[in-house]
């Protein structure tokens, strides 16, 4: 389980970074891709975000963690890059 959620946690960054290029370099552009592409992007990273959610309030039993690690691990979710050492500080043993 563990290593889904390393996987999800990963994904979760990288699609976080893809909607933020989204919206910061194509939308400012006035290319109709923007619009194409902003309910797939969103959609797939709406989802990554409540799994990792979800994966990390089942994790914290098994793995025992504290309350001051589990706000850091989901606390991550919410900033770009934050996820990535998440994965390298917590979840790497």
């Amino acid at each position: 389980m563990l290593r889904i959620f390393k996987n999800i946690a990963i994904l979760e960054g990288v699609s976080y970074l893809v909607l933020l290029a989204n919206m910061l370099l194509i939308k400012p552009s006035n290319i109709d891709l923007y619009k194409s592409l902003l309910y797939p992007i969103g959609m797939t990273h709406g989802m990554l975000f409540i799994c990792y959610v979800l994966f990390t309030i089942l994790l914290i039993k098994s793995q025992e963690w504290n309350s001051k690690t589990a706000v850091i691990i989901l606390g991550a979710s919410l900033l770009p890059f934050a996820t990535f050492y998440v994965e390298k500080k917590y979840l790497r043993h």
